[in-house]
């Protein structure tokens, strides 16, 4: 059964060949800087230092930053793709990457790497989210309706595929070449989809659209806050997606806060370089991709998605723990393999999040609910960059470097204690028929 459906979804995504292979080199590109970036901004604005302060605290400031912007941006440009299509709103945010990586390629000292800085906030703005969902509405408008499961598992599975690609790319090219051929990737990219990327959708008649620019941002702000309104109202109203949200929020407080520190932490205990990020990185992605496709498919079906995403959430606490409290440089390698089983956050609160809601108010309850881990995200790295930093340094009160990370498992505990009071299957029993769905696919 699981391979008929494997099977199935490959075949589902020959329409799609023209906007995978250009994004599949795109998310290799981008995969394979993460780990030399860590070693690049240490050595630039700490030279001779393995702690560099300033370079967790600008990492947390950009977080921040990128996920409150990213709050109006994202449905802006959704708006857009169905206004102008969805093919120029691609090529725009795909090669927003390309100017932080040239300014790197081109010299690595302290000033370019605060430019970096500034033009990787702007393109993580533009791009961070906004490329997954516009090509998962691309893929919407071609794939037909009851077929679409299968094949956005398979666009999942290629996008972490992507990335222990690039992360072996990494591994064994010379640090020195690695933006460079980040860079020509990244290029390859929008020109692949300039001349053979077909559009999908009917441009609306310029008489439709000829409002402002800033008029189109306070109409989106203002249709978003309504919306937000109505989902909250929803949301509240139900046991099942009250618990969720609460259950996202503490999960995406303490994940996003470890994501944001980790490997200037690795770098500071161990001397971690890119050789042993990218090891610890392509682990991780072979493991997304054989729970993603393979063990989901299964178990869901026995044991259900709250069982799963409460097992889930289980190895997210062992994952953190271990990294906070790792006394050994094997350690970090035995912490990333719980990520194979916590990955399965994601599309487990995705089906109680579907479950729990009526047809009409799937994309309400979804944006609602990705807002949600919106906040979490933003308010994340404002009390974990100066914690790290504190207990990384000589200052620190006791000897446990990897505190902040320890604060941040607990946050996640709180999220399974919310997972185990859930009732997955309970829904509203009422349904307002006057309530009209938002179109918030491309927010999701």
């Amino acid at each position: 059964m699981v391979l008929k459906e494997c099977v199935r979804g490959l075949k589902e995504l020959r329409p799609l060949t023209h906007l995978l292979l250009p994004l599949c080199f795109h998310w290799i590109a981008e995969a394979m800087t993460v780990s030399v970036l860590v070693d690049v901004v240490t050595s630039a604005l700490c030279p001779g230092q393995t702690t560099c302060t300033e370079a967790i605290y600008i990492s947390g400031l950009q977080q921040t930053v990128v996920g409150i912007f990213k709050m109006v941006v994202l449905p802006l440009l959704g708006q857009l793709a169905d206004e102008y299509g969805r093919k120029p709103l691609l090529l725009i945010t795909v090669s927003t990457s390309i100017f932080p990586f040239a300014v790197l390629a081109w010299n690595q000292s302290r000033e370019s790497v605060y430019v970096y800085y500034v033009l990787r906030t702007i393109s993580f703005i533009i791009s961070q989210g906004s490329i997954f969902c516009i090509a998962v509405a691309y893929a919407a408008d071609i794939i037909e309706e009851g077929n679409r499961a299968a094949a956005f598992s398979w666009i999942t599975g290629f996008f972490s595929a992507s990335h222990v690609l690039g992360n072996l790319l990494a591994r064994f090219l010379p640090e020195k070449y690695i933006f460079v051929v980040s860079i020509v990737l990244l290029i390859f990219g929008p020109v692949y989809m300039h001349f053979f990327l077909a559009e999908t959708v009917d441009r609306v008649p310029k008489r439709d659209r000829d409002s402002t620019f800033l008029t189109k941002i306070t109409n989106v702000a203002h249709k978003r806050y309504e919306s937000m309104r109505d989902a909250a109202a929803i949301v509240f109203k139900s046991p099942t997606l009250r618990g969720i949200s609460f259950v996202l929020f503490f999960y995406e407080l303490g994940m996003s806060g470890i994501s944001s520190v980790l490997l200037f932490y690795l770098k500071a205990v161990f001397g971690f370089n890119k050789n042993q990020y990218s090891e610890i990185l392509s682990m991780v992605g072979i493991g997304a991709i054989f729970s993603q496709i393979l063990v989901l498919p299964l178990l869901n079906p026995l044991v259900g998605e709250g069982w799963i995403l409460s097992l889930a959430l289980l190895a997210s606490i062992a994952y953190g723990l271990l990294y906070g409290l790792a006394w050994a440089s094997w350690v970090p390698y035995l912490s990333a393999s719980f990520e194979a089983i916590y990955i399965l956050v994601k599309p487990a609160t995705y089906a109680v999040i579907s479950k729990g809601s009526s047809s009409k108010n799937q994309g309400k309850t979804q944006g609602f609910v990705a807002g949600v881990k919106s906040i979490a995200s933003l308010l994340s790295p404002l009390a974990m960059s100066p914690l790290t930093s504190w207990f990384l340094s000589s200052a620190a009160p006791f000897d446990c470097k990897g505190f902040s990370i320890i604060v941040a498992s607990v946050s996640m505990m709180i999220a399974l204690c919310f997972a185990c009071l859930l009732k997955p299957d309970e829904k509203l029993s009422h349904d307002p028929e006057d309530e009209i769905e938002a179109p918030l696919l491309r927010e999701s």
